[in-house]
């Protein structure tokens, strides 16, 4: 059976619990639960599908990729992509960068996922806090809420998550090490 997956950065669990009251207040104030159907993480390569029962064969992949220095995340304050998303925006840092870019070349070679390559938005580095059912008069409320507001924290990262789609919802799945 085929099942949905993503790669992704989670951050630790502090953070995890201080962006999920985020997500938690804006669908109390305006009714939008999108963003509750997944942990706060930084997307590295997009949703893919796979044969459940060949999912060893990701793991074992993951398990083998390597990035050999640290990441520090920054995330800083609230931005949009309008008229749809609200997120925590992450400052630009080309570690990061070159994370993701070596993990989808990786995958591709080791996995034949392709279908990150066909995305032409590019890398945008964001820990969504409201999207998907986040309707266009809805979102103008909340960005209007949002856009002033402060948001400062940073982690340091070590690990990469692949993250399943779990009873319609996204759910860790596996940790990995990347810094061997």
């Amino acid at each position: 059976m085929l099942q949905k997956y993503f790669i992704a950065i989670v951050p630790p669990e502090v953070l995890l619990s201080q962006i999920q009251e985020i997500k938690e207040s804006i669908f109390e104030n305006y009714g939008t639960k999108g963003a509750l159907r997944s942990p706060a993480h930084i997307t590295l390569h997009m949703p893919f599908s796979w044969e459940e029962e060949k999912e060893n064969r990701i793991i074992t992949t993951l398990q083998d990729f390597s990035f050999n220095e640290e990441v520090v995340v920054k995330l800083l304050n609230f931005a949009c992509f309008e008229p749809r998303v609200v997120f925590i925006d992450v400052v630009e840092q080309d570690s990061l960068y070159l994370l993701q870019r070596n993990l989808v070349q990786y995958v591709k070679k080791h996995l034949q996922l392709f279908n990150q390559s066909d995305d032409m938005r590019g890398f945008h580095p964001h820990v969504t806090v409201a999207f998907r059912d986040l309707k266009k008069p809805m979102f103008y409320k909340v960005w209007e809420d949002y856009k002033n507001k402060s948001f400062n924290a940073s982690f340091t990262c070590y690990q990469i998550c692949l993250l399943k789609h779990i009873d319609d919802k996204w759910e860790i799945y596996k940790t990995f090490d990347f810094v061997k």
